[in-house]
């Protein structure tokens, strides 16, 4: 049997579920998940997931499992492995919370491996990294205001700071030494899988591996820095697992052993600010936090940073049970402002860019200020320059950060800046900027350039508007392929979050500094579940997801007025006080109803929620569904009646939800579930959708050179597709498409999950392509939707 049709068989077993039919009995196949070459004889890494349970899934399954069986089974499965394959080799191995161990194989032997008794699924040993946004030009805040934003100030006042708490930090390692960070630890720091030791340090200065890192203890101070500045949770106690290594990337394999580690450890709760950009809740990561939920450990991950478009979330923030955390900007006051050389020229394009405070900002008018030109903004653009009580005309570029930019007018005595464009697009807005600073665009810009040494200039700067807490642009959006579940499950503050640094300088160890991502977000929502454990000790992580959601306040989006989607800000921002404080809980805190696509007549699915009341007294709830626009019409939810619950006592409501979908567009369809006592009402976020749902038909493509002008092409479709084509374009010499050439191919009836096709340049009309460079798209179709992706690499014919 030819290579290719090998690869496209153990696609579809993968991907489907399909038995292999040797004549004698259906051997079924383990599950196959990940972007492998099976054509290559190169080594790569995988995870390999057992039949045997866990320890942790065959507790909460009812069933007896001990160390000792399933060191047992897996020993069986690795010998097998060891004489089915020609050379592989085993590395880590899980039992607490993942069953199963990570394998370096040859990629072309991946299929033995999947039928190998024994093995229920292999993954990739994917690359994870921090979920911070990186930019040139960086954001930087005017001060420390997100752990009393979300309330964290009168939890204190309350007397809960997280006193007695452990929380696991699972990133690029701590710095433990810093002085705002040293008194979380005890003796036990940690552990650091990237170097197999006890010291989980950051990344310092000068590794010969890669870069330095910071994230892990910028993650840290705002869940529990307790210093010159306090996180959320100052008295929490951290624990540190280092996962990611120089350059702040890492694998699979650590970061589960690492989950596996901080249980076993005593965690009570784990941030993973970290992830990779597959929308699958099935990963090895994901499996693992689930577990780590289900032994009593509250799991927090970030939700990334690839939105704002849905279905962008990323494994771990899929994972069904962990809580997923959006990011959110803190409110701001926006200022327009008026910029009018002396000869009497107004610039259109003149607004506001930052400022340090309201004071300075306003203080610029109603004067004549002198302008002075100084380049890009680099140090040796103001040497000899005299700029005291004057504006500096700076020109974005250079590599040198807006922030860079003022705070070097700032140092050389500048009131004010005037920044300039030098391409088309619009500048970020950018809260704490060192000096007032006012934005131009290139062309205004330009103009006052050249006259700037014969002009001075004047500002007319006026409050416009409040605008409220809103959800970061960045911020990944769900929801997840397959289970259909709402992510994020909250969000909180991510945007310009000032906390600890390293500074790799033990003479000056007081290291701060700012980053946004949702990797800033998520460590916000950890040290509140450190300081509602706290308050609540006995609760368990369900309690504590529930009441971070029940309570979470909806955010409105400004440019709609409306609120924002649930796969935008999930339940809503964190309010800490009202987490701790709440007396009624709903299980789950958000619903997903599914897929309704029935062509005819109406269909039902059944589900259920719990209600819990905290409360000493009785209390008989009222239950009602809502949904938006006119889907109520089509929609119709019934509870059962029983919805009196006694004081600290639960009880479970099942749901019916009835849809004619004939009668609704395909879509995707937004509600509410509405559970309400004496005036109080809790909002639980509920979607479903109709027809196939609208998630990418492809999100990764790509080719791999196998020589001789023969190539490889791969695909994922999250859930397969009715039609796949690549299509072949010239290259042009700036990098873009030149004209369209042919098909390379077309494909039909592909299962979801990775796909993989051999091509030697020929096009489905038969024609072969002449030596030269091309680009090349997917088209994947299924259903009432479609998508093309381009290639990102020249695929060159010789």
């Amino acid at each position: 049997m030819p290579l290719l049709v090998l690869v496209l068989v153990f696609s579809t077993f993968a991907t489907n579920g399909v038995s292999a039919n040797t004549g004698k009995e259906n051997l079924e196949l383990a599950t196959l998940q990940g972007d492998f070459d099976l054509s290559s004889s190169k080594a790569v890494k995988v995870i390999v997931e057992l039949q045997e349970e866990s320890i942790v899934e065959a507790k909460h399954n009812g069933k007896k499992q001990s160390k000792q069986n399933l060191k047992s089974a897996r020993d069986k499965v690795k010998k097998e492995v060891a004489d089915r394959t020609s050379k592989s080799k085993v590395e880590r191995e899980y039992d607490y919370v993942f069953s199963g161990f990570s394998l370096e194989v040859p990629a072309n032997e991946i299929p033995s491996l999947l039928a190998t008794p024994g093995v229920k699924a292999v993954y990739p040993n994917v690359e994870y990294t921090t979920t911070e946004v990186v930019t040139e030009e960086e954001f930087s805040p005017a001060m420390v205001d997100s752990a009393p934003f979300i309330g964290s100030n009168e939890a204190w006042d309350l007397g809960f700071t997280g006193e007695g708490v452990k929380v696991a930090v699972i990133d690029t390692g701590v710095d433990y030494t810093h002085p705002d960070l040293a008194p979380n630890f005890n003796e036990y720091l940690g552990w650091d899988f990237v170097d197999n030791d006890a010291d989980p340090q950051e990344t310092p200065k000068g590794d010969p591996r890669g870069a330095q890192t910071t994230h892990g203890t910028h993650v840290a101070g705002t869940v529990a820095a307790n210093g010159q500045i306090k996180g959320v949770a100052p008295d929490a106690t951290l624990l540190a697992y280092r996962v990611l290594g120089p350059g702040g990337s890492g694998s699979t394999e650590n970061v589960v052993a690492a989950i596996e580690r901080a249980v076993l450890d005593g965690a009570d709760v784990m941030n993973l600010s970290l992830g990779n950009s597959l929308n699958a809740p099935d990963w090895a990561t994901s499996i693992a936090l689930d577990q780590a939920m289900a032994e009593g450990v509250v799991a927090v991950t970030s939700n990334g940073n690839a939105g704002p478009n849905n279905w962008t979330v990323g494994s771990p923030g899929t994972s069904r049970e962990a809580i997923s955390v959006g990011a959110t900007q803190l409110p701001y006051n926006v200022y327009t402002a008026v910029t009018t050389s002396s000869d009497g020229v107004s610039y259109a394009s003149s607004a506001v860019q930052g400022f340090p405070s309201e004071e300075e900002l306003l203080g610029l008018n109603g004067q004549a200020l002198d302008l002075v030109e100084v380049g890009f903004g680099a140090p040796a653009d103001f040497a000899g320059k005299d700029l005291t009580g004057k504006v500096a005309l700076i020109s974005r570029g250079a590599g040198i950060a807006f922030v860079d930019k003022a705070t070097e007018a700032k140092k050389a005595g500048a009131v004010g800046a005037v920044l300039y464009n030098n391409v088309e697009w619009v500048m970020p807005l950018i809260p704490g900027m060192a000096v007032p600073t006012i934005m131009l665009n290139k062309a205004d810009g330009e103009a006052l350039k050249a006259k700037a040494a014969d002009v001075t200039v004047s500002f007319n700067i006026a409050f416009a508007e409040r605008v409220g807490e809103t959800m970061a642009g960045f911020s990944s959006r769900g929801p997840v392929v397959d289970t259909w579940m709402i992510k994020p499950d909250v969000s909180a503050p991510g945007v310009n979050i000032v906390s600890t640094v390293p500074t790799f300088n033990p003479d000056a160890p007081h290291g701060y500094g700012a980053k946004q991502g949702t990797s800033m977000a998520s460590p916000h929502v950890a040290g509140a579940a450190a300081v509602i454990l706290q308050a609540n000790p006995e609760w368990g992580v369900y309690e504590v997801k529930s009441a971070l959601m029940n309570t979470a306040e909806k955010l409105i989006d400004p440019a709609t007025d409306e609120e924002y989607a649930h796969n935008s800000q999930g339940a809503g921002s964190i309010r800490v006080v009202d987490a701790l404080q709440a007396e009624t809980l709903v299980n789950p805190g958000s619903y997903s109803f599914g897929v309704f696509d029935k062509k005819k007549g109406k269909q039902t699915e059944s589900q259920k929620f719990e209600i819990q009341n905290l409360s000493n007294e009785d209390k008989n709830y009222s239950v009602e569904f809502t949904f938006k626009n006119e889907v109520g019409k089509y929609v119709k939810a019934k509870t059962s009646k029983n919805t009196k619950v006694k004081a600290g006592k639960k009880q479970k409501v099942n749901v019916n939800v009835q849809v004619d979908a004939s009668k609704l567009e395909p879509g995707y369809y937004e509600g509410h579930l509405l559970i309400s006592e004496g005036g109080n009402t809790i909002q639980v976020p509920t979607i479903l959708f109709v027809g196939e749902p609208d998630y990418p038909r492809v999100t990764h493509f790509g080719f791999t050179p196998m020589g001789d002008n023969n190539f490889e092409f791969y695909s994922y479709l999250p859930g397969g597709a009715e039609e796949l084509q690549v299509w072949v374009y010239t290259a042009t010499s700036t990098g873009g498409l030149g004209s369209y050439v042919g098909d390379a191919l077309y494909e039909a009836d592909l299962g979801k999950g990775y796909n993989y096709h051999d091509w030697d340049g020929t096009l489905v009309d038969g024609t072969q392509l002449d030596a030269g460079n091309y680009r090349i798209a997917v088209y994947a179709k299924k259903g009432n939707l479609d998508r093309a992706i381009l290639a990102t690499n020249v695929l060159t014919i010789q």
